[in-house]
């Protein structure tokens, strides 16, 4: 089951409004992609849901992920944080052995690798500019 702040709900109700998507029909699809400096990254967009998705609702807005997704995101937060240097979602996954700084990009956990933020994948495939959807918010 992935968890959502209250932060990332207000975010994302202030995103649909901004985007005059209704809330009853659009949410916020997670999704983790092959990808990245590590191998596996991680996508969002505004998206209807689909019936087979893991819809999770929040003080009135709902973030889907799909089957295949919720692999690697089961157990997963999902936080928006509003920084001077780093604003956007992030996604604090317990599944994640390393991660990137920007935290666009992860390497899947497995039994022997505990997870732990490695800088040395932070390089130019992550970049640090976060999701097409928080550059376009």
């Amino acid at each position: 089951m992935v968890t959502v702040t209250e932060n990332a709900a207000s975010a994302l109700r202030d995103m649909l409004e901004a985007k005059n998507a209704s809330p009853d029909k659009m949410g916020l699809r997670l999704l983790v992609e092959k990808g990245g400096c590590a191998g596996m990254s991680y996508a969002m967009k505004i998206d209807a849901p689909s019936v087979t998705d893991q819809v999770v609702e929040r003080d009135g807005v709902s973030f889907f992920v799909d089957p295949e997704s919720l692999e690697y995101l089961d157990d997963s937060e999902v936080d928006y944080v509003d920084a001077l240097n780093d604003s956007g979602f992030k996604i604090n996954n317990p599944n994640a052995a390393r991660s990137c700084g920007c935290g666009t990009s992860f390497e899947p956990a497995s039994a022997e690798k505990a997870p732990e933020y490695d800088p040395s994948m932070d390089g130019e495939v992550c970049g640090g500019e976060g999701t097409d959807l928080e550059r376009d918010a």
